[in-house]
């Protein structure tokens, strides 16, 4: 069964023809964004026949395959896809119901939410990369496997009572417990793998292996600690904010994906700057950061948004490494893009004790000066290579924007109710409702019966890699704190670095960028904030919430962090570029964001944690410093810059960024040196003396 409502071929919603696109989405069940390559609607951009189109949306799915462990789910299914949706559907009816009527107790709620994931995804995954083409429907050692998954889960459901007893605290658990919490954690530690990746796997391999030869806990011990209690371990915060918040705002997503808000975002990124210099590129990280507030997945949304606008900034003049670098850039920010931010945000409400609803407003300007380093870094680029924008007549009309504005309605009402003080889970049930009443405006989007299903079906199947990342991120969380790992940790990194807290900073930016490669966002989060974030706010002077969007940025430019850089792979894939080079020059786009943590952490203001006397200096001299960093690297800034220039900006850059007034003053003056030069040899190409390089052309200055 496939998720309703997005055939392909299907028509684009409401409103003329433009620079957009319509998501059509499949059966990919890794996030919300895990469609089918957006399908251009504009003869400039359209391929030149069905066969290419198709062509381009298999090499697509082929490059999601590759790079994204949650899309290798199998594809000939057979009757058993009955049996997948009818599971799936089930879940999703059980989280709409527990989010009307209230949550179950921790414990029974973690258990039905695993247990259902846990069954599907070994129905849904096969064991191996090879094995997902494979015909015949599903082996039977994973129907046996899909089976113990559900009975494991459903025996903490039907023996609560005696797992919670006191007579469990007074005569120890029996034989069948420790039995089926070992079961237990070795089916959710393989489940993790088939549909998330090894990664993670490996590092709660490594937790469990630290708690029971390192701690000196026993085997049984750590078992039933781990998989029979609701404060840690597989039932712990990530498992407990997944069942109850999450599910139902990846719902929310999917309902907005058959909503084609998409289409709408592409367009209206198009309309507002495809126009200016290196339009397309800037509408793509515009449309990208857009997308990525509903996705939970970089990959999934660089190779969904990619499909439609690499090959656009590939025909505008951008240099194919780079279209797929910018991409993946934008697609990786989204990740950090108010009000969803891939997730986490939920799951750090709970760690931090701060409220989902300040959450939001904190991050917003993290995450608009990362976005704004991406479009400077893509503005410099197009005026070195001379790339201009697209033609008022190749976007989109403002007219056929306002025919959908009304896509925008459900998030407006879900950070209007999040704001007002309602629940998460509350705020993303009327989303979803409100989201479900306006698919039916449009033909294109109006659910039929099948349609609901199927719909139903896709927000489980969508929700599977988090269920199963939070709940192995749950073992590795549990351990951490349960064994004081995470002081000695934290102890041993402040000894490498001799106490010098910049240093401390920079290590840590470095365990968050190894820790979060190869993790999705949620799962990275879990593992850094357990790791890494008590080393910043237990041993300096920095702040919770500083702490914690520190680790969490760094988390997620893990997947444009060369060697393991995965978004940047996915987008040289569809690019046709080296993944290397790529990798790095999405490293380069993404400099702000490895800037702007180290500045939130000196400076506060930036969390809005200080005076607006402190945020409009700190605001003000980061965007500075961060335009002539994004100069130095592109190589251009008023013209080309030479080796001395580039120095000298970079220098001023670091300078700048720095919160010190007196400091940024210097790095202001340094910049403006080489502006005053740039100017001046600008004007003297102008007259024949020198050309932009500053290479003096000799039959000009004979002419002169």
């Amino acid at each position: 069964m496939t998720p309703a409502g997005k055939r392909k071929g299907s028509r684009p919603a409401d409103g003329e023809p433009s620079a957009g696109a319509v998501p059509v989405q499949n059966d990919v069940p890794g996030s919300p964004t895990a469609q089918d390559p957006v399908v251009p609607r504009d003869d400039h951009v359209a391929p030149d026949s069905a066969e290419t189109l198709h062509d381009g949306e298999e090499h697509a799915q082929e490059v999601l395959r590759e790079h994204d462990t949650a899309s290798r789910f199998r594809t000939n299914l057979g009757w058993w896809a009955w049996v997948v949706g009818g599971l799936s559907v089930a879940l999703t009816l059980f989280h709409l119901y527990t989010g009307v009527f209230g949550s179950r107790t921790s414990l029974i709620q973690g258990a039905i939410h695993l247990g259902g994931a846990t069954s599907i995804i070994f129905l849904l995954y096969p064991a191996g990369k090879k094995l997902v083409r494979r015909k015949g429907g599903v082996p039977w050692y994973d129907v046996l496997l899909a089976l113990l998954g559900l009975a494991v889960n459903l025996y903490i459901v039907v023996e609560y009572s005696h797992l919670t007893s006191n007579i469990v605290q007074i005569m120890g658990y029996r034989g069948i417990d420790y039995a089926v919490a070992v079961l237990g954690i070795l089916l959710t530690l393989e489940a993790t793998r088939r549909c998330v990746g090894l990664p993670i796997v490996v590092i709660a391999l490594g937790a469990i292996a630290y708690a029971i030869f390192g701690a000196g806990q026993s085997w049984q011990d750590f078992a039933v600690s781990t998989y029979f209690t609701a404060r840690s371990g597989i039932f712990g915060t990530p498992i407990q904010v997944s069942s109850t918040f999450i599910f139902l705002f990846l719902l929310f997503a999917v309902v907005l994906i058959h909503t084609n808000i998409g289409a709408f975002f592409n367009d209206f990124a198009f309309r507002l700057t495809g126009r200016f210099t290196g339009g397309p590129a800037k509408a793509a990280v515009a449309a990208s950061g857009l997308q990525g507030m509903i996705s939970g997945s970089s990959v999934a949304n660089t190779v969904a948004s990619g499909s439609f606008t690499i090959p656009i900034m590939k025909k505008a003049g951008f240099r194919p490494h780079f279209a797929g670098a910018a991409e993946a850039t934008a697609s990786t920010g989204g990740q950090i893009m108010p009000p969803i931010m891939g997730a986490a945000a939920f799951i750090m409400a709970e760690y931090t004790g701060i409220p989902y609803s300040q959450i939001i407003i904190i991050a917003i300007i993290p995450a608009a000066l990362y976005f704004l380093g991406a479009f400077l870094s893509v503005h410099f680029e197009a005026k070195r290579h001379g790339i201009k924008g697209l033609l008022r007549s190749e976007l989109p009309s403002w007219k056929s924007l306002l025919t959908r504005i009304d896509l925008l309605l459900p998030l407006i009402v879900i950070v209007w109710m999040m704001l007002s003080g309602f629940s998460p889970a509350r705020a993303a049930l009327w989303g979803v409702g409100v989201a479900f009443v306006l698919s039916f405006l449009r033909k294109s989007t109006r659910l039929s019966f099948t349609g609901i299903v199927k719909t139903l079906e896709a927000g489980a199947r969508t929700a599977l890699p988090v269920i199963a990342a939070c709940a192995t991120a749950g073992i590795v969380a549990g351990t951490v704190t349960g064994t004081g790992l995470g002081g000695r940790l934290g102890n041993s990194l402040i000894d490498l670095a001799q106490g010098n807290f910049l240093l401390v900073l920079l290590l840590t930016m470095i365990a968050c960028l190894v820790l979060g490669m190869g993790l999705p966002t949620t799962a990275n989060y879990v593992v850094t904030a357990t790791v890494a974030a008590p080393i910043l706010y237990n041993n300096f002077d920095v702040p919770l919430i500083s702490a914690h969007m520190f680790v969490f940025f760094f988390g997620i430019l893990a997947d444009i962090t060369p060697p393991v850089c995965l978004a940047a792979y996915a987008g040289s894939g569809i690019a046709g570029s080296n993944p290397l080079r790529t990798g790095v020059t999405a490293l380069r786009l993404a400099i702000a964001g490895f800037l702007i943590p180290f500045v939130f952490v000196l400076e506060p203001a930036l969390l809005l944690e200080g005076t607006i006397g402190e945020l409009i200096p700190a605001l003000v001299t980061v965007i500075l410093g961060m335009t002539v960093i994004a100069a130095a690297l592109a190589g251009h800034l008023v013209v080309r810059t030479q080796v001395w220039e580039k120095t000298v900006l970079i220098v001023s850059g670091v300078m700048m960024v720095y919160p010190s007034i007196p400091v940024s003053i210097v790095g202001m003056v340094l910049a403006a040196v080489v502006v005053v030069v740039q100017v001046i040899r600008r004007r003297n190409a102008g007259t024949g003396g020198s050309d932009s390089t500053g290479r003096v052309d000799p039959k000009a200055a004979a002419t002169a």
